[in-house]
């Protein structure tokens, strides 16, 4: 079981994440506006659970690596904290660019909600961009709640599971308000610029304080 903070940690990260509008959100949008508010509840429920299959997968593997080669705990935890001083500072540099850009919901193909779980599980499994988040992202926390020693051990695939499946949980509160919300949340996101600013400037710095927490421990 990881320790409180780091649970803490990688919640507050993966809301940091899913909070600022952005390709998930979008997909879900698309198809609350395009289809229906349930197959906008329905893409939301696939992305979820694509998360957390992506995450079993990650972490039973990385749990295996740390077993096998210690040195790999110490270098993921750098690279790993470097990664997320690098998406802090990218969604603070692209802030006020991105928050320009209208959120334009086309026309889709409706589908049958059990196609569209599915359709949504697949885009979150294959993602080239989502593995890479799971396999950076994860064992900087496993090392900082439990040290090097007992990430290696037994305990290793217990906190990568916990920590992993907590980060497509942390996304369900606003997938499911987006696609409740549906044509109005578009017409928000687009009218409230300022606010999606501050939004991805506040998610920023929460990504970069937590990185630098790993290393100096300050709270």
């Amino acid at each position: 079981m990881p320790q409180f903070d780091a649970i803490v940690s990688v919640a507050l990260a993966g809301l940091a994440l899913s909070a600022t509008p952005g390709p998930s959100m979008l997909y879900v949008l698309s198809r609350s506006v395009g289809q229906s508010r349930a197959a906008g509840l329905a893409s939301a429920l696939g992305l979820c659970v694509g998360g957390m299959i992506l995450a079993i997968a990650t972490a039973l593997g990385l749990a295996t690596l740390f077993m096998r080669f210690d040195w790999v705990v110490v270098a993921l935890r750098y690279v790993g904290s470097a990664y997320l001083i690098w998406l802090g500072l990218g969604m603070i540099r692209s802030a006020r660019t991105d928050a320009q850009v209208d959120f334009d919901v086309k026309e889709v193909v409706h589908m049958p909600i059990s196609l569209i779980i599915w359709q949504g599980i697949l885009v979150e499994v294959l993602n080239p961009k989502t593995v890479l988040f799971f396999a950076l992202f994860l064992p900087p926390f496993v090392t900082a709640g439990g040290g090097a020693g007992q990430a290696m051990g037994g305990m290793a695939h217990l906190q990568l599971l916990f920590l992993g499946i907590l980060v497509p949980l942390t996304a369900i509160p606003s997938d499911l308000f987006v696609a409740y919300m549906g044509g109005t949340m578009t017409n928000v996101i687009n009218r409230e610029k300022a606010v999606r600013e501050y939004l991805a400037v506040i998610g920023g710095i929460i990504l970069i304080g937590i990185a630098l927490n790993l290393h100096l421990d300050f709270l």
